[in-house]
């Protein structure tokens, strides 16, 4: 695996085919997903791999609660944030919209209902949290998500992060049996790329380094 290559040309993957995926590269995956660091070696992250039928039950679950209480994606900030994160997302849909034009689909439904129905993804990946940990530990689950988000690109794998699942978690939890003490903290579309989409050739852009950085000599 070529990393530097990797960091670069990874994206997110919003249109895949069905063909499922074997166990045992899921599987591979997520021995390399564990490999991440975590704070004195808690390793607090957990796996929930939903696959074939059960996948489908969920999205269809998911997209059915969607339509009833039209949470849509959002930034989930919880005040007013400094216009520039705004600005950045706001400019990444402006230019998403030749895509889904060229899709003849509507954007907000797409984003939306798509997250829910995980993009049509055959797997679907919940990284959970049990709830003795403070929010300190998210950081442990997004170093997590990093790794597995790279060790799927080096199998052919397209993914896509979707955090607006988790409006919805009461309903994860009730259709897989997830105890109560464990926080749905994302979930991930795991899938071959579907190439023919239009959606599939959009890469976010990101701002140059200077915007992100202060040195301190």
């Amino acid at each position: 695996m070529d990393l530097l290559k990797a960091l670069k040309e990874r994206k997110s993957i919003r249109a895949f085919k069905p063909d499922p995926i074997p166990k045992e590269r899921i599987e591979e995956i997520l021995r390399l997903s564990i490999q991440a660091p975590s704070a004195i070696n808690l390793q607090p992250w957990e796996f929930i791999v939903v696959t074939g039928e059960e996948k489908e039950r969920l999205s269809r679950r998911l997209v059915k609660a969607y339509k009833e209480k039209q949470i849509a994606c959002s930034p989930g900030n919880v005040k007013p944030m400094p216009k520039t994160y705004g600005k950045r997302g706001a400019k990444t849909l402006e230019m998403m919209k030749p895509f889904f034009e060229e899709m003849k689909v509507d954007i907000d439904q797409y984003i939306n209902e798509g997250s829910c129905n995980f993009y049509g993804a055959p797997a679907a990946i919940l990284l959970c949290l049990d709830d003795s940990f403070p929010k300190a530990r998210m950081v442990d689950i997004g170093l997590a998500l990093g790794y597995l988000i790279l060790a799927a690109h080096e199998f052919g794998l397209g993914t896509c992060p979707i955090g607006l699942i988790v409006a919805y978690e009461d309903e994860i939890k009730d259709l897989l049996n997830i105890p109560e003490n464990k926080n749905v903290v994302i979930g991930v579309a795991v899938g071959y790329p579907d190439e023919k989409s239009p959606i599939n050739r959009f890469k976010s852009p990101r701002d140059d380094l200077s915007k992100f950085i202060r040195w301190v000599d």
